[in-house]
């Protein structure tokens, strides 16, 4: 099941605590349709010392989000948005906005 959103992308939050917050996607777990996008649903984490070189403590880490609770964002329109998937001249595969018609 492809959810149409790659490691990498810029995205924005639509729903729940942190919405309106955009940020870059940094693991996707296709199996649960969830997320992990930089600074969105960050929790704290308290992990103990491994070795002498990694300290232990509390840390902040994002945790996994629904991927329908995000929308791609489009950086020509400046906001999150819906996307077409089509096939270029060369083969390849391209993202178009639904907005503006334009390549994301």
């Amino acid at each position: 099941m492809s959810l149409g959103i790659k490691k990498g992308d810029k995205v924005t939050v639509i729903s729940g605590k942190d919405k309106g917050k955009i940020g870059k996607v940094l693991t996707i777990i296709p199996a649960d349709k969830r997320i992990i996008v930089e600074g969105i649903n960050v929790m704290k984490k308290h992990l103990r010392r491994r070795s002498e070189a990694e300290p232990g403590g509390v840390r902040e880490v994002p945790m996994a989000i629904n991927a329908s609770k995000v929308l791609l964002f489009c950086p020509t329109c400046g906001r999150g948005v819906r996307f077409s998937t089509e096939v270029s001249k060369d083969k390849s595969k391209v993202r178009i906005c639904k907005k503006c018609q334009k390549p994301i």
